[in-house]
């Protein structure tokens, strides 16, 4: 990951901020993009944070990125980890929830992924998507969650083969249950050695985006330690 550079959005949450750093250690450049400010990241010399963004707007986007290819002179990769959760029953819920999950995890992914590959066509680039477990078997009130993260899924294996001729590799990560202060707070009773660290489902995400892994596109990757 020399020299590449990296846009991560979604990099100031918990695993966005362990992509970042670990980015950042293999000797990336590393550009975050997110509506959240944050200091959880120290500023260096190989990073880039281009004020607040909302990845849903395509312009505010487009913009973060010109901004990016500005400072590094290139893009190689983008690692779509922006996105949320929110667990709520169809019948008791609201169908706000629906749209809340559709813009916060499939259409920024998207939105980032278009306005990205230009830039990644010229260097052969890779993309790598966040998508969830419960996106091939849902749970109980995860039906909102779910659906949009098997529209990840189907972004990815779409773009995979839309992008295959032009040199782009898109592949997909899949986790059950990240090892979070949230997720704990959550679920007080769990066995946390199980669950994945953040900085274990970085190094994954990392490989995906190298030049390790040029053979891989459209793959979907369950990482689920041990749950």
């Amino acid at each position: 990951m020399r020299d590449k550079v990296v846009v991560v959005t979604g990099g100031f949450g918990v695993l966005g901020h362990a992509v970042a750093e670990a980015a950042l250690a293999a000797g990336a450049f590393v550009a975050i993009l997110d509506r959240e400010q944050a200091d959880k990241i120290s500023a260096r010399d190989r990073l880039l944070v281009p004020g607040s963004v909302d990845l849903t707007d395509f312009a505010a986007v487009k913009q973060a990125f010109e901004t990016v290819a500005a400072r590094f002179g290139h893009i190689d990769g983008l690692a779509n980890i922006a996105g949320g959760f929110r667990w709520q029953t169809l019948g008791d819920g609201d169908l706000a929830g629906w749209t809340e999950m559709f813009h916060i995890n499939l259409l920024t992914a998207a939105t980032a992924t278009k306005v990205a590959l230009p830039y990644l066509r010229a260097t052969q680039g890779a993309i790598v998507n966040v998508g969830a477990a419960p996106a091939k078997k849902a749970g109980a009130g995860m039906g909102a969650y779910a659906a949009s993260k098997a529209g990840v899924l189907r972004l990815t294996e779409s773009l995979a083969e839309e992008e295959k001729n032009a040199g782009v590799r898109v592949n997909a990560v899949l986790p059950t249950i990240i090892d979070t202060p949230r997720n704990r707070a959550d679920m007080p009773k769990a066995n946390y050695s199980r669950w994945v660290k953040p900085e274990e489902f970085a190094k994954a995400i990392l490989f995906l985006l190298s030049s390790d892994a040029t053979a891989i596109t459209g793959a979907e990757l369950l990482i689920s330690g041990r749950t």
